[in-house]
């Protein structure tokens, strides 16, 4: 499959404003290499693992999306700020979104397919005008639960003020370098690395699980997503907070929330029994002794 073949990209209206948006984020981005600093890349390498881990890793995704464990809500509140400064909208867009991709997985309804194409499937989708949004008809019913809380209904409407208020602090720490590498070009890291999840881990990897579609595991968009590119495993088992099976699958994200569950602060870790396509045979995974569910 070749990314731009027959993109649905091309077809669809472009939001002009969320496309300019975008494209000024990037142009940031590569500001930040003209204005390098050792203290700007070490505080841009700290909030990717802060935003990308624990925000949408932890938070928005294994937590919000799946309900694969629960959290004090002190816990799970943090973990959306922390998820609302990837950029990548409020909960109800995000967790929305993401329930209906599984749903509907490489079929109509899918909002990111890589069938409709693989730049579609990356950005395509979000610079599209018909881009799902917080209080769209079609999004709704799939945030039912968030909803029914006020915190994450406060959020999802005014979820840009947290990266605002980081921007803030980040320039009287350090001025433009710390804003220019710990906002643009950290965000622009970030966004690209959870759009590969989209689109390379349906275009490109290996399937352990028979899923019937066109999920795949990454090692390499694993890397960039703290685990998250285990995706043909995630999608055999999505309520599972464990995407990486195996010991060599690195899944920093599963190890936080070992970490969180010896404070006491995750419990109820949903660890299903799994099936290899390939040997028939059952394995229950060792790295937690957690009640199965």
């Amino acid at each position: 499959m070749r990314i731009f073949r027959h993109d649905r990209t091309f077809t669809e209206p472009i939001s002009v404003a969320t496309t300019l948006f975008m494209l000024m984020f990037h142009i940031g981005a590569v500001a930040a290499l003209f204005m390098f600093s050792w203290k700007a890349v070490g505080v841009a390498l700290l909030l990717w693992w802060i935003v990308g881990s624990f925000g949408i890793g932890l938070g928005y995704h294994r937590l919000l999306t799946h309900r694969g464990y629960k959290t004090p809500k002190w816990v799970e509140y943090a973990l959306t700020v922390c998820g609302t400064m990837a950029l990548e909208g409020g909960p109800f867009f995000w967790v929305g979104t993401h329930r209906l991709h599984h749903q509907n997985t490489d079929k109509e309804g899918d909002p990111h397919s890589p069938r409709d194409g693989g730049f579609w499937a990356h950005m395509g989708w979000i610079i599209s005008g018909r881009v799902l949004h917080n209080n769209s008809s079609g999004l709704l019913p799939y945030v039912s639960d968030l909803r029914k809380d006020k915190f994450h209904t406060w959020i999802s409407r005014w979820h840009w003020v947290p990266i605002i208020g980081l921007a803030g602090i980040l320039f009287v720490l350090g001025g433009w370098k710390y804003v220019m590498w710990g906002i643009f070009f950290r965000t622009v890291i970030g966004l690209h690395a959870t759009w590969l999840v989209n689109s390379a881990t349906h275009m490109w990897g290996s399937q352990r699980f028979a899923t019937g579609d066109t999920s795949t595991n990454s090692f390499w968009v694993a890397i960039l997503t703290f685990g998250e590119g285990w995706h043909n495993n995630h999608h055999a088992h999505p309520q599972s907070p464990r995407h990486g099976l195996a010991w060599y699958e690195f899944d920093l994200n599963w190890y936080e929330i070992c970490v969180l569950r010896m404070l006491h602060l995750a419990s109820d870790i949903k660890l299903p029994r799994l099936q290899s396509r390939h040997s028939g045979s059952t394995f229950v995974p060792k790295a937690s002794n957690t009640a199965q569910s």
